[in-house]
């Protein structure tokens, strides 16, 4: 039997991205994905750029669902940047996966989507005994035009999902870095007032995202029954300020790693599943 073809069929877009690298790194035997970039890279993947509505819904066919990590991931984004690639590009991938007979659509939003809320607790909400939580059911309270594409691909996704029966899952994904390490980033490049470096780590320690709980989160994405659904995407980290309970609840999620509680010491390297 063809390996390939006992393996569900799921599409991502902005595969060459971190999260994609980190997917195709730890789920592609799970999984035989559709990689889509918007150019060629040193791995097998469609070219398509998704303001390309055509071309996505070619690129999708066949596949069972979609993973839509595509953006232009940047807080403090140009307008027109924004609408193109993260409102019209991303309404394209919901309708394309419905045009293209795909069943199911992941959809990275962000901790952005709600940042507002972090920006006016800030900073004594980082302290190890803070107790304040901010559930799923908060209201949309973006903290840039980048925030408010995630909080408005959050909203389309529950259209696609009442109305055209698309099952949307939508992640409001924390801190996810390319090398994993958390206290080798470069932390002054985050500072901006009224935040100091100290500030900025102890708000990584609390949205970090691991590599292995980053795959593990997306996998029960893709296999929960729940028709539509938003849930935070953070590590079990020794202080978060997300509900991680629906996740548990609903999607069976439990993530494994932690950020340490110290970060005083340099090059200290978080444990990693």
């Amino acid at each position: 039997m063809d390996d390939h073809a006992a393996r569900p069929r799921v599409a991502l877009t902005g595969a060459g991205g971190i999260i994609g690298g980190v997917l195709r790194a730890r789920l592609s035997d799970r999984y035989d994905f559709i990689n889509t970039t918007r150019s060629p890279e040193d791995f097998d993947s469609i070219v398509v750029d998704i303001r390309d509505e055509a071309g996505l819904t070619a690129a999708f066919r066949g596949a069972e669902a979609v993973v839509h990590l595509a953006a232009l991931a940047n807080a403090g984004g140009d307008w027109q940047g924004t609408l193109e690639h993260n409102i019209i590009g991303m309404r394209n991938v919901y309708e394309a996966a419905l045009q293209a007979g795909v069943t199911r659509v992941v959809f990275a939003s962000s901790n952005h989507a709600v940042a507002q809320l972090e920006v006016d607790a800030t900073p004594t909400l980082y302290d190890l005994d803070d107790v304040r939580i901010f559930g799923t059911d908060c209201d949309l309270r973006p903290d840039s035009l980048y925030g408010w594409s995630k909080a408005a691909g959050e909203t389309l996704g529950r259209f696609y999902s009442d109305v055209h029966g698309l099952q949307v899952i939508c992640l409001r994904i924390g801190w996810v870095l390319r090398g994993d390490d958390l206290w080798q980033q470069d932390m002054g490049v985050e500072v901006a007032p009224p935040l100091d470096v100290e500030d900025v780590a102890r708000r990584a320690r609390a949205i970090w995202l691991s590599h292995g709980d980053c795959a593990s989160l997306i996998d029960a994405a893709l296999r929960t029954d729940v028709r539509f659904g938003v849930y935070y995407g953070v590590s079990n980290n020794p202080r978060t300020f997300y509900d991680m309970q629906p996740g548990v609840r609903d999607l069976g999620w439990m993530p494994a790693d932690s950020a340490p509680a110290d970060f005083g010491e340099p090059g200290a390297t978080p444990p990693h599943s």
